[in-house]
């Protein structure tokens, strides 16, 4: 069965954090900046210190069957996931998908 590879970046918005949340999250953003970021299987969560959005990039490997929404749909599990075991919830996820082969790099001659 033949395998396609996805490259995903979920972004969302925090749900109104109360201060036991806002802090818990303050204390480990240095663990989630923009540097950090990765597209892997289990997924990259970043965010900014503002504790508004994030966003959450991941590879997903899936069927060549399997439709691009349901794809999707399991990254945002992911990311709702990886926001929850941070001790926060969201909203307003929007989602992005690219397939990786039909990335088309050009290389320069020198």
């Amino acid at each position: 069965m033949p395998r396609k590879n996805y490259q995903i970046i979920v972004y969302g918005k925090f749900a109104p954090l109360d201060d036991d949340q806002r802090a818990k999250l303050l204390a480990v953003a240095d663990k989630h900046d923009l540097f950090q970021s990765k597209f892997t299987e289990e997924g990259t969560l970043t965010y900014e210190r503002a504790l508004l959005t994030f966003t959450f990039r991941c590879v997903v490997k899936a069927d060549a069957e399997d439709k691009i929404d349901e794809v999707v749909a399991g990254a945002e599990e992911l990311a709702t996931a990886a926001v929850r075991d941070l001790g926060a919830d969201v909203r307003d996820l929007r989602s992005v998908c690219t397939d990786l082969e039909t990335i088309k790099i050009k290389r320069r001659g020198r």
